[in-house]
């Protein structure tokens, strides 16, 4: 099991329109999920991560399959960033 972690950047004027867009993708993907930003924004932008504790290898496709489909790019500055982590204990 890996832990997701995908990061972008958001227009604060998008911001509300957004969030309930990600909550919902998330859902639907049926695993645990967080949505977090950074509190302050910089030049008019957020930070968001969405965060997937424990899940499958592989499951990385799937998020970005299901943000296109969910409309979320048009809501988002630049790309989506993934970055994957393991525990410490298998990475030895």
């Amino acid at each position: 099991m890996i832990d997701l972690y995908v990061y972008y950047k958001v227009s604060e004027p998008n911001a509300a329109s957004l969030a309930p867009r990600v909550r919902a993708m998330q859902a639907q993907l049926g695993l645990p999920a967080q949505l977090k930003r950074r509190p302050e924004a910089r030049d008019g932008l957020q930070t968001w991560m969405e965060v997937y504790p424990s899940v499958p290898g592989g499951f990385a496709a799937a998020v970005e399959q299901a943000a296109q489909d969910a409309g979320l790019l048009a809501y988002i500055e630049g790309p989506r960033r993934s970055e994957i982590f393991t525990d410490l204990d298998l990475c030895a």
